[in-house]
């Protein structure tokens, strides 16, 4: 185990768990504020023994752990699902820690609480994060643009910034450490917010890897035709690999496969090991969710297909022709 320095504290919040665990972006999450200062995580949600959470997040790096005192959830009542108790938590860390900067997932909910979080303290706001290190004038973040082919680059010099990190963006991850525990005292703000009245878990019925964040994903696009042919190549293609399913917007838009599944700008952002595009010309919508990718294969008729640009294989062929041979190598290597 490693003793970070601490004098240079950065505010972890973690999405909200339904059962109280600890959410697949907590290792990355840490490992990003890592390599800024000594990573301070907010759990909101902790449920059952609380020295075991923080046992568990400081073998992620976590130095010290802040557990959302469980009455001011039970105090905002309903509308505490509209995430405003975990504003509260956020900006009441806040006020304890003084950190560098804050380190949030950029999820759904994470980007609706950095946002508030950000405006409640008048704070830089800066999303959608690939990259974070510090320099002697302030925090550093890069975001990666147009389809990856640029990076921008955003500073905060003058306050601690509220950064979202994109899921698979950063690889680093945090040395293990003896993390401290304690409970943070809650007072909820009475802040107006939407009630939600009820929430319905959506149910994953499919038998393949979660697309957010499986190392391996084949996605398919409007090439193959139809969505019998888009399960046979890019399904089989997927379930030989032990793959996540994708789809360009393309395809999703035609019918071939629900909107779940589409990758882009407009959809899921991933980041896996391996990346394989089935009939996907390359729109650079697309290549925003995927650009990331650790290896990208490329399969596509059209050899100026921009899709070519970015891989690091591609085989300039047909779908129909070429997977099946492919589905027929592995099997034979299994």
């Amino acid at each position: 185990m490693t003793t970070p320095d601490t004098t240079y504290p950065v505010l972890v919040v973690l999405d909200d768990s339904p059962h109280g665990g600890i959410p697949t972006t907590a290792a990355e999450l840490i490992g990003a504020a890592s390599t800024i200062g000594a990573p301070v995580v907010l759990a909101t949600s902790a449920a059952g023994d609380n020295d075991a959470l923080a046992s568990k997040l400081g073998a992620l790096g976590a130095t010290r752990v802040l557990i959302a005192d469980a009455a001011a959830d039970a105090a905002a009542g309903s509308a505490g699902n509209d995430g405003t108790s975990i504003v509260d938590a956020a900006d009441a860390a806040f006020d304890t820690v003084r950190p560098a900067a804050v380190i949030i997932a950029h999820s759904i909910n994470g980007r609706d609480v950095a946002g508030r979080l950000a405006a409640r303290r008048r704070l830089a706001l800066c999303v959608d994060a690939v990259g974070v290190r510090r320099d002697d004038e302030g925090v550093i973040v890069d975001h990666s643009v147009y389809g990856g082919n640029y990076t921008s680059v955003s500073a905060a010099t003058h306050s601690a910034p509220v950064i979202t990190v994109r899921q698979g963006g950063i690889e680093h991850r945090a040395a293990a450490t003896q993390a401290s525990v304690e409970t943070l005292a809650v007072e909820p703000s009475g802040r107006r917010a939407a009630t939600v009245t009820s929430t319905e878990p959506l149910v994953q019925t499919s038998s393949r890897p979660d697309l957010r964040t499986a190392d391996k994903v084949v996605a398919g696009g409007r090439a193959m035709g139809s969505e019998d042919k888009f399960e046979e190549i890019t399904g089989s293609l997927a379930d030989a690999l032990g793959a996540a399913v994708g789809a360009s917007r393309a395809a999703v838009d035609a019918g071939y496969i629900d909107h779940t599944h589409q990758v882009g700008q407009t959809g899921v952002v991933v980041s896996p090991q391996l990346y394989i595009a089935l009939g996907i010309s390359g729109a650079i919508q697309h290549l925003a969710g995927m650009q990331t990718a650790g290896t990208i294969v490329a399969i596509n008729t059209d050899a100026d297909s921009p899709i070519f640009e970015i891989a690091d294989f591609g085989i300039v062929g047909d779908v129909f022709e070429v997977v099946p041979q492919l589905i027929d190598a592995i099997d034979s290597r299994k």
